[in-house]
């Protein structure tokens, strides 16, 4: 078996080989809820389990190249497995006349060299395509450090956009109640997803924790603390936030930091921004990124 051929067999194998042990890795390091809902962690080390017991036993079954080599030469020379000889005596034309074996070599032979070296360089070529990707999926899941959804990501999914993933049962809740202490930043901007209004807000305090990331209407003046809500894993993760107003809060809160944030909310003194309700800090505290920085 060629190199080429040995690569295109175990390549699949190669990558779902790659992928399990990501996944175990990282469910032991416990950062699998950087990826994935909580609630699907178990599950899917069980999985993970399942899959390590299958590429086990896709190796065991697959043929070997000693297999496939042995297989190869007795389809191809062994004159007991398909009734025909090289001599001579066993070849013949369409009119059942005998046909010189050198002329049937001929008339077989691939011909000039070119298409043998076409055929070569695109198999050569593939076997690299292949390599690439194995090599890629090896650096970006075992290699690159598992990281958090960050503004980039706000930027494709605009914040506070859906309402359909974060329920009404909080929101509902907040209206009827005055004991805020515990509300998160799914809590607020829910509330004014929903078009609670300034009445309710008005120099109502919060303590609120994310990570920042710029209003986009007014950079200079506003950005919003924000996390992402999860409901089953990173691909569907919506960007909600609280808009806080700090003219030239970049000086002091690079895009992305984490940072917790103490005040009252009040209307937006912005002319630009199309917040209506924002939070006027009283103080505004770097933390650290917590172990599990998205909310449910």
């Amino acid at each position: 078996m060629s190199f080429s051929r040995l690569v295109s067999r175990w390549q699949g194998l190669a990558l779902s080989l790659v992928g399990v042990v990501a996944t175990v890795w990282l469910g032991f390091a416990g950062q699998l809820g950087l990826y994935i809902h909580p609630r699907y962690s178990v599950f899917t080390l069980i999985m993970a389990g399942i899959a390590v017991v299958l590429i086990v036993g896709a190796f065991a079954v697959v043929p070997s190249a000693d297999d496939e080599h042995e297989h190869e030469h007795g389809h191809d020379h062994g004159p007991e497995h398909d009734g025909h000889g090289h001599g001579p005596e066993a070849h013949g034309d369409q009119h059942g006349h005998p046909v010189a074996h050198d002329a049937l070599v001929n008339r077989n032979a691939p011909g000039p060299g070119r298409p043998r070296r076409s055929r070569r360089f695109w198999m050569l070529a593939g076997t690299a395509a292949s390599l690439a990707v194995v090599a890629a999926a090896v650096a970006t899941l075992l290699v690159v450090p598992p990281s958090t959804l960050t503004s980039s990501t706000v930027e494709q999914r605009s914040i506070n956009s859906s309402s359909a993933t974060l329920g009404s049962t909080s929101a509902q809740a907040a209206s009827t109640t005055d004991d805020t202490s515990a509300y998160t930043v799914k809590n607020w901007s829910l509330l004014m997803r929903q078009g609670v209004g300034l009445d309710y807000f008005a120099g109502r305090a919060a303590s609120v924790t994310g990570f920042v990331t710029p209003d986009a209407d007014d950079p200079d003046n506003v950005f919003f603390i924000a996390r992402f809500v999860v409901t089953c894993c990173a691909v569907d993760a919506q960007p909600v936030g609280v808009a806080v107003y700090q003219p030239g809060w970049q000086s002091s809160y690079p895009v992305d930091s984490w940072v917790s944030v103490d005040g009252t909310f009040g209307a937006d003194p912005s002319v630009l921004s199309t917040a209506s309700i924002v939070l006027q800090p009283d103080r505004i505290s770097a933390i650290d990124q917590p172990s599990d920085p998205y909310v449910y």
